[in-house]
């Protein structure tokens, strides 16, 4: 008896060298077990070595598997081809992004972008080295969740304002500072707000929601860019009608 197989479409593109992306179709074992990683892995060690992707941890912590699985941004590591067996699976590169080499992307944008939120503790003070903050468990979770992001760019490739505007700071940079503007460590909220609530920022989010449907870690972006708007607003009210209480 002829043992299962999965089949595999998956893009390939060479820039420089191919004119165009096309699919090529691989048959694997097909496993209950096996994640679409695992078939990647198959394929590239048993059938094309030349098959280009990312991927390191493989237990849904680094990120850096992230592509487009039947059309849909997946991990690669999350994602079990019983979901979709018997029928094909489509393997793309992640969306709005540049194709480095078949599956791996180009997430220079994004890096870009992200020391422009400032996301790490801000304080106007230095303390002493010896000094601590300490926080309450309900200080902890107001930005727990946000702290989870693990950068795998799944909502960029979802968020269908990012298609059309690439200029948008896009929702992980958002939730990170949202993250940030919630500690109570933080003192860097203020630093963050012209470029959180500048011309590429919150405000050109539609709350479409997409962003928060993907993310594998369960973080909240599109939740975070409201947080982010409503305090936006309210700082600017308080700005035009309290103009001598600024801080």
């Amino acid at each position: 008896m002829a043992r299962p197989t999965a089949e595999l479409r998956v893009l390939r593109y060479h820039p420089g060298r191919d004119a165009s992306p096309y699919f090529q179709t691989y048959q694997v074992p097909y496993r209950e077990d096996w994640v679409v990683l695992d078939a990647l892995n198959y394929i590239k060690d048993q059938v094309d070595g030349s098959l280009t992707y990312r991927w390191s941890c493989r237990m849904g912590v680094c990120g850096s598997c992230g592509m487009m699985i039947d059309r849909t941004p997946r991990l690669s590591c999350a994602t079990f081809l019983r979901e979709f067996h018997p029928r094909t699976i489509w393997v793309e590169p992640l969306a709005n992004f540049p194709i480095a080499r078949d599956l791996v992307v180009d997430i220079g944008d994004f890096m870009d972008k992200l020391p422009r939120v400032k996301p790490w503790l801000i304080r106007r003070d230095p303390d002493p080295e010896s000094s601590e903050h300490l926080q309450t468990p309900e200080q902890l979770e107001d930005y727990r969740q946000f702290s989870m992001c693990i950068n795998c760019m799944l909502c960029y490739s979802a968020c269908p304002v990012y298609a059309l505007e690439p200029r948008f700071l896009g929702p992980a940079a958002l939730a990170l500072a949202a993250r940030y503007d919630l500690d109570s460590r933080d003192q860097g909220r203020k630093a963050r707000r012209e470029v959180v609530a500048g011309p590429d920022g919150v405000w050109d989010c539609t709350l479409v929601g997409e962003c928060t449907t993907v993310c594998p870690k369960h973080v909240d972006p599109a939740g975070a860019i409201q947080r982010l708007k409503l305090h936006s607003a309210l700082q600017w009210a308080r700005d035009v009608l309290v103009p001598w209480g600024r801080r």
